[in-house]
């Protein structure tokens, strides 16, 4: 079994969420579907493999510090591609 990513919520108000998310090396967040738009701001460089539905993959290169954005409904599965831990923080807005 793959180890899951750890989630750590330090704001959770009527307007945002913002969830620390640390994965160690190839951990995963386990398929998911995003309910709310979100901001990713990554805390480290470092490599993402991303599965999409019907087990599609691709990498994504995170830059600490910069950001992306993404809208409402993304269904995923996020694994640290690295052998090291990564991190990034998702705002989500409500």
């Amino acid at each position: 079994m793959t180890e899951a990513a750890k989630p750590t919520v330090f704001i959770d108000n009527d307007k945002v969420r913002v969830t620390e998310w640390r994965f160690a090396p190839g951990a995963a967040t386990g398929w998911h579907r995003h309910e709310l738009d979100y901001v990713v701001v990554p805390m480290l460089d470092g490599q993402l493999k991303i599965v999409t539905e019907g087990g599609a993959e691709s990498i994504a290169d995170l830059k600490k510090g910069i950001p992306y954005f993404r809208e409402t409904g993304v269904e995923h599965d996020v694994i640290n591609a690295n052998d090291f831990e990564f991190a990034f923080i998702e705002v989500e807005t409500k």
